[in-house]
């Protein structure tokens, strides 16, 4: 059995306002058809996430490290 080729990283959440996962980019509709999609199918797909993931805002869910320390930095914590 071959290895079906996937963009998924394991952060999956929908933004509602693209309808395009955060982490892979794809819809809940090619989510769930990717195993019955054709190989030209899937590379159809996968051509186009990089521009849906540059449309999606990314807002972290709770606050980082990195802007806990630039947080901890501005007010000399």
């Amino acid at each position: 059995m071959s290895t079906i080729e996937s963009p998924c990283i394991l952060v999956c959440a929908i933004d509602m306002k693209t309808g395009y996962c955060f982490g892979c980019g794809r819809t809940r509709e090619e989510i769930g058809a990717w195993l019955t999609m054709t190989p030209d199918d899937r590379r159809t797909v996968m051509a186009g996430l990089p521009a849906r993931l540059d449309s999606i805002e990314r807002r972290p869910r709770r606050e980082t490290r990195r802007t806990r320390m630039a947080r901890e930095k501005e007010g000399g914590i």
